[in-house]
């Protein structure tokens, strides 16, 4: 099977191996089935699209609609628009996680703000009709819990989106550009160990007050998310390529 490629931004290197050790479990990749190229350390080289089965990525600190970037996350961005440029004409295979839903939005012309932002939960995820039909979530069930946490949300879908899944707490969920791109505000990758981690790492970045991290772990225990999981590994049954 030619590999599936996940992009990591996360500088925190514990948070970026936890990520990729997700994406891993819960797509059913054994570890050469699944390269890791982390931008944040390195420019991303020319890519042949040819050499995988589909993208991944992941999710990150950097808030895409931040009026002051460092310089580490302008380049970043920069790597991901000139990659969008070419995997979107293409409708290549893409999957983006929590940071990729703003991403992939903003490239296509989606607006993104901190009005449907959300604290770290497990929120209750509802299948759109458009959701429903889409063959990559055909044995999802209609709703079913997920883990969020996130500073901004797309408040305007772009222009040709597919909204497949939505929340009382942000409308975005799930979109879908083309027949081949997707991308959640959810995170399917995370269980509740690795949020636990996660929130952990990410104490002291502004998604909670420090001092209530505790009762922040407390309150996401127990969350019956298994069915997110689901779609990395549907994303990678449909798209794996010998």
């Amino acid at each position: 099977m030619k590999p599936f490629l996940l992009l990591s931004t996360r500088p925190e290197t514990d948070a970026a191996d936890a990520e990729y050790a997700s994406f891993l479990q819960f797509g059913g990749l054994e570890a050469a089935e699944l390269v890791r190229f982390r931008l944040e350390q390195a420019p991303m080289p020319e890519l042949d699209l040819e050499q995988y089965s589909g993208i991944f990525l992941g999710g990150s600190p950097f808030n895409s609609s931040e009026p002051e970037k460092s310089e580490l996350q302008r380049r970043v961005e920069a790597d991901l628009r000139r990659l969008l440029d070419q995997v979107v004409p293409r409708d290549y295979p893409f999957f983006g996680a929590c940071y990729g839903v703003g991403t992939l939005g903003l490239h296509a012309g989606g607006v993104v703000d901190s009005t449907y932002s959300e604290p770290v939960s497990a929120v209750e995820v509802r299948l759109t009709p458009e959701g429903r039909a889409d063959p990559l979530l055909a044995t999802m069930p209609d709703s079913f819990a997920a883990y969020v946490g996130h500073k901004e949300a797309l408040s305007s879908l772009p222009p040709g989106a597919v909204l497949l899944a939505t929340a009382d707490s942000c409308p975005v969920q799930m979109f879908r550009l083309g027949e081949n791109l997707y991308a959640t505000q959810f995170h399917p990758e995370l269980d509740e160990d690795a949020i636990v981690a996660r929130i952990r790492v990410y104490a002291n970045h502004g998604y909670f007050p420090p001092d209530t991290r505790d009762a922040v772990i407390s309150s996401v225990r127990g969350a019956p998310v298994r069915s997110a999981h689901d779609l990395l590994s549907a994303f990678v049954r449909r798209y794996r390529r010998d």
